[in-house]
């Protein structure tokens, strides 16, 4: 190496002079010297290669952690189980000791402790809603992925903020949408619709034909689930929601809201689901209360599951690409959970070990099997497929190739604030309270005054 190179030279230029000075005693000290210089120099690279080794190690999530706890927080749906915490323990020495709590609590429980300058837990969830806030206050510690790994998941853009990953994700939500083949047939349409012209033309058919009095279900009351709906509409339908100075699109937007509000008016939703949850308003699907809905992707496996789904509709309903203006949208909204490390962790090292390792694609695969969580790697989701793990995936992974963030800027941390004007601005519509301009002006004032804080 030059650097040895260069002792070496040094050590021998120093043994010349001495040398010419007459002095034995002082070649002695010379050599030894640079026999020192050299040991020294071997010693140092030693100590990179096993720094290197560590790191790669680190990375495989093979890491020698012997000794060290982590702590983690998740709610019941994420905690990775008994069996994958005693795997990660036997790969890595590392203990994990995991805290379930309710998903509402562990925002205030990270942003409490955070006001000490503590972890709320070494490893915490981390919604796709809270990734704004978070960054902006600083509460997550950076992790760094290969090119191959982003490219595999692309909903790891959601949690990237200024070209930094804050999060993993682990539980990969993304909106599908959903058909009856039997009432669509019945009413004489052989294919899927493609377009959204194509649905409302649908509901009207099934609706007339008395298959099915509410053929069209979508999240529209005054919580989170109203706002999500809005947003993959609009990106769904125009490719748009915010303009690239975090304004909201008006002509998508509204083209959106006038859509929602005529599903409602025309009678094709069940008045009852204007102030129902969202899992009530998907559920729908699998009681063959509805013929179509666009919603979360786990319901790819309850429309296979004789205990999600009515015995008359299992094998009725097929996951299809979401409609869009002209055909089939090129895209869908993300809307997933993910495992972050606190800034304030005192074994960050290990919890991003730990992190990784929870991300991997055969650990992936393990949390499917345990809790459900659908893959986030696209790699996954297709071995899943073809080994037959998933059931019925209709366009699942055609799907998930088509996952990309509605936000330009990334979630803005005052997300939280506008998804309540939102979502109260699209209950006030569907009630009959507000026309879809008046509801869109007051959506695009509450994120002017936010922007602008």
């Amino acid at each position: 190496m030059k650097k040895r190179s260069l002792i070496m030279a040094l050590g021998l230029a120093a043994s010349m002079a001495l040398t010419a000075c007459g002095s034995g005693e002082s070649t002695e000290e010379s050599t030894a010297a640079e026999t020192e210089a050299a040991e020294v120099e071997d010693s140092e690279e030693e100590k990179e290669a096993e720094s290197k080794e560590a790191e790669e190690a680190s990375e495989e999530g093979t890491a020698d952690l012997t000794g060290v706890e982590l702590s983690m927080m998740v709610p019941d749906w994420g905690n990775p189980g008994e069996e994958l915490l005693k795997r990660f323990e036997e790969e890595t020495g590392c203990k994990v000791n995991v805290t379930e709590v309710s998903w509402d609590d562990i925002r205030d429980k990270v942003s409490i402790a955070a006001v000490g300058g503590q972890a709320a837990a070494d490893v915490f969830e981390v919604d796709w809603s809270w990734v704004g806030e978070m960054n902006s206050a600083g509460w997550l510690e950076p992790i760094e992925m290969t090119a191959e790994d982003i490219a595999d998941e692309p909903t790891i853009e959601t949690f990237t903020i200024d070209g930094k990953i804050l999060a993993l994700p682990y539980a990969n939500d993304y909106r599908i949408a959903y058909y009856n083949t039997e009432h669509f047939e019945k009413a004489g349409i052989t294919e899927a619709p493609e377009t959204w012209e194509d649905v409302e033309a649908a509901m009207k058919a099934i609706k007339d034909a008395g298959i099915c009095e509410y053929p069209f279900s979508m999240p529209m009351g005054a919580e989170e689930a109203g706002t999500t709906s809005l947003t993959w509409l609009a990106w769904a339908k125009n490719g748009v929601v915010f303009n690239d100075d975090g304004t909201l699109n008006k002509d998508s937007v509204l083209d959106a809201l006038t859509f929602e509000n005529n599903m409602v008016t025309s009678g094709y939703v069940d008045p009852a689901m204007r102030t129902a949850t969202g899992m009530d308003c998907y559920n729908k699907i699998c009681s063959g209360e509805t013929s179509f809905m666009v919603g979360p992707t786990k319901f790819v496996n309850f429309i296979s599951d004789p205990e999600k789904t009515a015995e008359d509709v299992l094998g009725k309903i097929e996951p299809i690409l979401l409609p869009g203006t002209e055909g089939v949208s090129d895209r869908t909204m993300p809307l997933p959970e993910a495992y972050g490390v606190s800034a304030y962790s005192e074994n960050k090292e290990a919890a991003v070990t730990f992190v990784k390792w929870l991300n991997s694609a055969e650990i992936e695969k393990e949390l499917y099997l345990a809790n459900g969580s659908i893959p986030n790697r696209n790699s996954v989701i297709a071995d899943m497929i073809a080994d037959g793990t998933i059931k019925t995936p209709g366009a699942m992974l055609e799907q998930a190739e088509l996952i990309k963030s509605p936000f330009p800027n990334g979630v803005p941390d005052f997300y939280a604030e506008m998804s309540n004007t939102m979502y109260n601005n699209v209950n006030s519509m569907v009630l009959g309270d507000k026309t879809p301009e008046e509801a869109f002006e007051a959506m695009d004032s509450k994120v002017k005054e936010l922007l602008a804080q």
